[in-house]
């Protein structure tokens, strides 16, 4: 007999525009009503884009309609209006990591603006000051902390059953990384990475930290959200280079972050400028656009890091500068920024 339960159940067939996940798991349906072979839906989106409602309605008639014993869908859609700040999506089920006093997600809205990096120097840096520091690699696909971290250890298994991390430089460290062969692709659905992050948060025996750096992918996908359903985040840092390609993606992480309602702890400026041999400083991405960006944002401008080859070099060879050279200047920017994150925390 046709029921709500049976029809939330189908709902879960309708994913929302841009993600692997669905509505229901998101909270957005408020209301189902079944009579007579009528369904009537309510949801409550957290987005104004009138392209994403449409989709979610059209799919959700589609879906409902063809479950036996249904002759009437009718599906209101709600949204915020334009300029009206969004509903946050709940996450209800979150549990705190037994020992970590603060999280930070150090995520970017695109690749290649050397996040990875960042959040290897930036856990290094704090652990240089004194901190108790974790760094977990949510990059699944594309696994690169334990290169730049020089760690190739796997993670033993605690008599509680749990993942022992590795320490590398002072700072222990979890990766998809340590636990393949060399070159072994991951090839895996949005379910599959959400229980593998969920694991890592909380199967490891991380012990007490001060802070557990969390590298995210670049974008706004499945690994963002399921970081966020998760655990309670502490904040969120993005790191971008200068130019426009990299700040207009940017401000959708931005975005995203206030929606799930993590707060913004800054902005990281990276590959600010070059310096040639002979002393001339050479804008290549342009200057300035992070702490623009952050001014726009309102919210804090963390520091810029400047094109290094040291900076390549060092995590390459497994030794992060703030570790290899902290009295360069690389390495004092990496600490610099450490400093602000830690005092923007306080």
């Amino acid at each position: 007999m046709l029921s709500q339960d049976i029809v939330l159940e189908a709902l879960k067939a309708v994913k929302y525009p841009g993600f692997s996940r669905d509505v229901v798991s998101f909270g957005l349906v408020k209301e189902i009503s079944v009579a007579n072979g009528a369904v009537s839906i309510s949801m409550q989106l957290t987005s104004a884009n009138p392209e994403a409602a449409q989709q979610i309605k059209s799919e959700s008639e589609r879906i409902i309609k063809n479950l036996p014993g249904v002759k009437n869908v009718f599906v209101e859609v709600r949204q915020p209006a334009a300029g009206q700040s969004a509903p946050t999506i709940p996450f209800s089920n979150q549990a705190k990591v037994s020992g970590v006093k603060k999280i930070i997600a150090i995520a970017s809205g695109k690749g290649g603006v050397g996040k990875s990096t960042c959040s290897a120097n930036l856990a290094c840096a704090l652990k240089h000051l004194g901190a108790k520091v974790g760094l977990l690699d949510c990059d699944i696909y594309g696994p690169s902390i334990p290169l730049m971290m020089g760690i190739h250890d796997k993670p033993t298994v605690s008599k509680n059953e749990q993942l022992v991390p590795p320490v590398a430089h002072g700072v222990k460290v979890m990766s998809i990384g340590l636990l393949l062969t060399d070159d072994q692709p991951v090839i895996w659905r949005g379910p599959m990475i959400t229980k593998t992050i969920q694991q890592f948060l909380l199967a490891v025996e991380w012990g007490d930290l001060d802070f557990l750096l969390v590298d995210l992918p670049p974008g706004t996908g499945d690994a963002q959200l399921s970081l966020c359903q998760t655990v309670p985040l502490d904040g969120g840092v993005i790191v971008t280079t200068p130019q426009e390609a990299s700040l207009g993606v940017v401000r959708k992480g931005i975005a995203m972050f206030n929606k799930v309602n993590v707060p913004i702890l800054g902005i990281v400026e990276n590959m600010s400028y070059f310096t040639a041999p002979n002393g001339e400083r050479v804008e290549i991405f342009g200057h300035g656009g992070g702490k623009s960006e952050a001014a726009r944002q309102k919210i804090s401008f963390l520091g810029e890091v400047p094109i290094f080859t040291e900076i390549r070099e060092a995590g390459d060879s497994g030794m992060p500068i703030v570790v290899s050279a902290p009295n360069h200047p690389a390495g004092k920017a990496f600490i610099q920024i450490a400093e602000t994150l830690g005092k923007n925390l306080q």
